[in-house]
């Protein structure tokens, strides 16, 4: 895995996991890595992948089974959506809209380019 962004390593890590998630290569109830696998695997520090686990569980995306391991929320996908499709909307959508404006770019021309490239 190739960290970038500006985002957080573990930030980075989770939406990994997420995309993962959303395209149903993990479904709900599967099984995660260990921290210990996942950290061996992806090359970081343990912690990072327990920051990582933590968050996602706070999120209600992931279950941690006590001696068993951790695995995928059975409401996953709606909880990742729901945040997603929030984060889009307050912080993408009014830079693109701004960014529109100053452009002269009308919304049929936008949805326009959206179908042709769909």
């Amino acid at each position: 895995m190739e960290f970038k962004e500006p985002k957080g390593i573990f930030q980075q890590i989770a939406d990994s996991i997420c995309d993962k998630i959303l395209s149903g290569e993990l479904k709900a109830g599967d099984k995660l890595d260990s921290v210990r696998e996942l950290a061996a695997k992806i090359g970081v520090n343990q912690n990072t992948i327990m920051r990582t686990y933590t968050e996602m569980m706070r999120d209600r995306i992931i279950d941690n089974q006590r001696g068993i391991g951790f695995f995928v929320n059975p409401n996953a996908k709606e909880q990742i959506l729901e945040k997603r499709r929030e984060e889009f909307f307050s912080d993408e959508l009014p830079f693109v809209a701004k960014q529109m404006r100053l452009l002269n770019i009308t919304t049929d021309e936008l949805v326009k380019r959206i179908n042709d490239e769909g």
